[in-house]
């Protein structure tokens, strides 16, 4: 049995597998398992193989992994739109680390522009790196910052800022700075695109390139955002599993609908805004017959120049309706003080507060504790737990009880983390929570797809 090279070496390995000797090529990794080599191949994969089935090893060198920035090129054309990338990190801005074989969050903003030339045959690219998190420790204050830096971009005379981003969170985010730029019925003074990744950026696989590319090309070349749309700020990811096509999604209307796909973001309850086609670095778009409808209808808004910005004290609860929702907790998260509490409603948007054959007490004291949160000034909004449809609590008994009770929602088809933000946002900026449920204030009450 050969020894082991090192994690981070650079090795050419001999090894008998199903189809006979083979030859493989990559980076050894910590093994995934006990007298197991693991190597991450050329094409972002990696292969584990037990060290008794490994004929020979050949080491090649240390690691190829870059370390250093390169520099942006110079030599742009100034008559291109003049675009600002805000890197907070993500799988985006990623690489694997070979010690251990996680990809951490480590990449540069000047490696993802030096590492696509093609960018600058799109606009004149500016970067500002503000973080390089992954998303799900993005909280309020984040929002704020990513909010002060494209009010600086725009300040400066740029066109239009690609916010790169981890995909876990990147939708909530990208609601965020929909209302903060238009929930005031204004809209931005360009155009704001978040931008993701599914694989990271030394991956084969990784789906950064096109994603990024599209995400300037749409900063530079898109349409003027209306405000009514959701377009005000934008995701672009890529439209399927398969290279070549990317989707322009309403930032306030789209969620991640899958943990590994490349297609994992999806629109809710409304229509993608545009796809961009991707042919040998050169870009170009095509807007939905909707989304032109829109934005030839629409009454102009004014410019935003102070957008709003979130209070990082607001404590917003949320449950999911079902038959672990208790009285217990719903009373225990008011004493820690909640300015508001959000439901993830089965169905139409219906809670577990009846007990028809008086067998389920449970029932009615969350009932009960609801009303007391009411009564308290406590806002309590239903959501869509079914992500797609409305809430329509007219429909049966149930909800226009929850309706007489002072329950909200009724009516919202925006995507539940939206709803969550937008609540969020009412708070921070002294607007009654129900008045801000109710309305449509920049495009995540459109409702293109209800039947």
């Amino acid at each position: 049995m050969v020894d082991a090279p090192s994690a981070g070496q650079r090795v050419k390995v001999e090894v008998n597998s199903h189809n006979g000797l083979t030859t493989i090529e990559g980076v050894a990794l910590h093994p995934a398992a006990k007298n197991h080599l693991t190597v991450k191949l050329v094409n972002g994969y990696n292969a584990s193989y037990p060290l008794e089935d490994v004929q020979a090893i050949e080491i090649l060198g240390s690691t190829a992994l870059q370390t250093e920035s390169v520099p942006v090129q110079t030599n742009v054309d100034d008559s291109l739109p003049r675009v600002r990338i805000l890197h907070t990190g993500g799988t985006i801005a990623s690489k694997v680390d070979y010690a251990t074989g996680a990809v951490v969050a480590r990449f540069e903003p000047e490696e993802l522009i030096a590492s696509l030339p093609e960018l600058t045959s799109l606009a004149r690219i500016e970067a500002v790196k503000l973080g390089n998190m992954f998303s799900d420790d993005i909280r309020p204050q984040h929002w704020n910052s990513i909010i002060q830096a494209s009010k600086q971009a725009f300040e400066d005379g740029c066109d239009g800022v690609v916010v790169t981003h981890g995909t876990d969170t990147l939708h909530i985010s990208s609601a965020a700075l929909s209302f903060a730029w238009a929930g005031k019925g204004e809209t931005p003074p360009g155009r704001i695109a978040f931008v993701g990744s599914q694989r990271s950026s030394d991956r084969g696989s990784s789906d950064a390139s096109e994603n990024l590319l599209s995400a300037v090309h749409w900063a530079a070349h898109g349409p003027a955002p209306c405000g009514d749309a959701g377009d005000a700020v934008v995701v672009v990811m890529h439209a399927s599993n398969n290279d070549g096509v990317c989707a322009v999604y309403p930032g306030i209307g789209v969620r991640k609908l899958h943990s590994s796909r490349r297609d994992a973001f999806q629109p809710v309850n409304c229509e993608s805004l545009a796809m961009i086609t991707i042919d040998n670095g050169v870009c170009s778009h095509t807007l939905t017959d909707e989304y032109q409808n829109m934005l030839d209808s629409s009454t102009a808004r004014s410019f935003c120049t102070h957008p709003t910005r979130y209070e990082t004290s607001v404590r917003i609860a949320q449950f999911i309706a079902g038959p672990w929702l208790h009285s217990e907790e719903i009373e225990a998260i008011v004493q820690t003080g909640v300015q508001a509490i959000v439901i993830q409603g089965t169905g139409l948007g219906h809670l577990p507060i009846e007990d028809p054959a008086k067998d389920a007490p449970e029932n009615t004291k969350v009932g009960r504790a609801l009303t007391r949160c009411v009564n308290r000034e406590i806002p309590i909004i239903v959501t869509n737990q079914c992500i797609h449809g409305p809430v329509d609590m007219n429909v049966y008994s149930k909800g226009r009880k929850q309706m007489d009770m002072g329950i909200l929602g009724h009516g919202s088809v925006a995507a539940p983390d939206t709803v969550v933000v937008k609540v969020h946002w009412a708070l921070s900026n002294n607007m009654k929570v129900g008045d801000a449920v109710a309305a449509n204030l920049c495009g995540e009450g459109n409702n293109l797809l209800r039947t």
